[in-house]
């Protein structure tokens, strides 16, 4: 890190000339990059930034107002700050239009109250330069050297952060780009203090670009993704700003991490990818001739022709959660990219197991789709039966899917009728799964026909007219009405137990079913119009996409 004007004025060449701060106490903080002698007026413009001028001022002009300006244009070019050598130009001390400007400008300035020569200054400056750049130019190639023995290892995220926390003695986080840590090193800190309420102070903290430090929570954070495609940020907690080598390991890491997450992902996924194309293929009619697509998956050993064809989409019902890596983290969530690599691995290890040769690939950042090829016959029941068991136990504990079937077809030119199907079913499954170990269309009954109805004109009308004066009612004031129909729909118009599951007294529930008789303008004693406004819900919940 570059010196300040404060170490400059620590040096012992310095201290000679008996250096005082006469203006900028407040800047001493400035980094010097270089120190320039220059006695002319004119001189900002052969100037970069950052340099330190000396001057003994003897060729600067007598107008208090041109004195003014120099300094003016000193400071906007960015010069670090002035030094005045006193007993040429200036005896005793400098104009005070000279120091209000340096003051209005925020410019250091400092006179040397003895003769002191410049170039032992500039010297001693240009040393401890030199010296700094060539310490940081070690280091630099010791984190190379560290990182990229990590990369080629191909280190875990935690064994990288590990090394970040060793070699900058500093907490360290990697979360994902919905703020959950992914991994943690607390160098030393508590775990639990460190990651408390993370996620909205993670939030809270948003620096400009893709490395930058923030002062007011002290976190160093930069961006990690590679070819564009960003998935997460790292996290370097600091007491005090951060060095030119924190910044340099903070960079370096978050190439490793992302280096590594583009390896892995290419190891895992080749066979995927391949199968991937191929059902792409398929459901796109890219193939000019069916045979080209049976050829082809033949090839990657998964025949389809003389066999029963049954399209297959799995899809997670909730982001999955694996087992904590990190002391008093409840969880630790992957990225939904990843959560649907890791299931399109297990989906194609569960096939393998269960014998079923099957094509498996990610169909796009939701769903994982199966064409398993049966033989002709062979009963699909059993065969996705086996499929789920198996899947259950291969992928991540805790976690949940659900698994949704086409119909059986006979031709690769109907594979595509049988996978929209699938997703069809697999959508309006995703919504309220109830733990089966496979779904096909008959099994969603009323929930299906209105999910494939959802883009109807008339069935949103109906949804409208229906609900539409207690949808507005509870935006307007915040309200949970239309929660309180569904609970006493779903109770099958019970009230006390409907009463028990709203968490309410009767007293207090009923008063709420008199306020919404009063706002749907009906009587939910009436058989037929709690019928309606069951189905007007059930409408409601497949125009809205987000899974409940």
């Amino acid at each position: 890190m570059l010196p300040t004007i404060a170490d400059v004025l620590a040096l012992e060449t310095v201290r000679r000339g008996n250096p005082r701060v006469v203006a900028g106490a407040d800047r001493l903080d400035t980094r010097v990059r270089w120190v320039h002698v220059g006695e002319i007026a004119d001189i900002a413009h052969l100037l970069r930034g950052g340099e330190l001028v000396l001057t003994t001022g003897v060729a600067l002009p007598e107008d208090p107002e041109k004195l003014a300006a120099y300094i003016a244009e000193l400071a906007g070019v960015g010069a670090s700050g002035l030094v005045v050598e006193l007993g040429r130009r200036f005896v005793r001390e400098l104009p005070r239009p000279v120091v209000k400007a340096a003051e209005d400008h925020g410019l250091p300035l400092i006179v040397l109250a003895r003769e002191t020569p410049f170039v032992q200054i500039t010297e001693s400056v240009h040393s401890r330069i030199i010296e700094i750049q060539l310490e940081e130019l070690r280091a630099s190639e010791q984190l190379h050297e560290v990182f990229t023995e990590l990369s080629v290892e191909g280190a875990s995220p935690t064994e990288v952060l590990a090394q970040v926390a060793r070699l900058s003695g500093r907490p360290v986080v990697l979360e994902n780009l919905a703020h959950q840590v992914l991994a943690c090193e607390s160098a030393g800190r508590d775990t639990g203090g460190l990651l408390a309420g993370w996620e909205s102070r993670s939030r809270a903290v948003a620096p400009a670009g893709r490395t930058a430090f923030d002062p007011s929570s002290g976190w160093l954070v930069t961006v990690v993704g590679a070819r564009g495609q960003d998935w997460g940020r790292l996290i370097l907690v600091f007491d005090a700003p951060p060095t030119p080598r924190d910044l340099v390991l903070a960079e370096r890491a978050a190439t490793t991490l992302a280096l590594g997450r583009l390896l892995e992902r290419h190891q895992e996924s080749l066979e995927r990818q391949a199968h991937g194309t191929i059902l792409t293929g398929i459901l796109t009619h890219a193939y000019s001739d069916p045979d080209e697509a049976a050829a082809r998956a033949r090839a990657v050993g998964v025949p389809l022709t003389g066999r029963k064809l049954i399209s297959v989409v799995i899809r997670p019902t909730e982001p999955t959660e694996q087992t904590p890596s990190v002391p008093g983290l409840k969880t630790s969530p992957l990225d939904g990219q990843a959560q649907l690599g890791e299931l399109a691995e297990a989906t194609a290890a569960a096939c393998r197991d269960a014998r079923l040769p099957a094509l498996v690939g990610a169909l796009d950042q939701d769903r994982v789709g199966v064409l398993l090829p049966l033989p002709p016959r062979t009963s699909a029941e059993p065969a996705l039966t086996a499929l789920a068991d198996r899947l259950r136990m291969l992928w991540r504990p805790g976690s949940a899917f659900v698994l949704a079937a086409g119909s059986v077809v006979e031709s690769i030119r109907d594979v595509r009728r049988s996978f929209l199907e699938a997703e069809q079913v697999a959508d309006v499954a995703v919504r309220q799964p109830d733990g089966r170990a496979y779904y096909r269309l008959p099994d969603l009954r009323l929930r299906g026909l209105l999910h494939l109805l959802r883009d109807d004109a008339r069935l949103q009308t109906f949804a409208e007219r229906e609900l539409g004066p207690l949808l507005a009612h509870d935006a307007q004031r915040g309200g949970d009405l239309t929660r309180i129909l569904r609970i006493y729909l779903d109770a099958g118009r019970n009230k006390a137990v409907a009463a028990q599951k709203a968490h309410l007294s009767r007293p207090a529930f009923y008063d709420r079913l008199r306020r919404l008789e009063r706002i749907l303008d009906t009587d939910l004693d009436d058989v037929e119009s709690c019928l309606s406004l069951h189905v007007a819900l059930l409408a409601l919940e497949s125009f809205r996409r987000e899974p409940r």
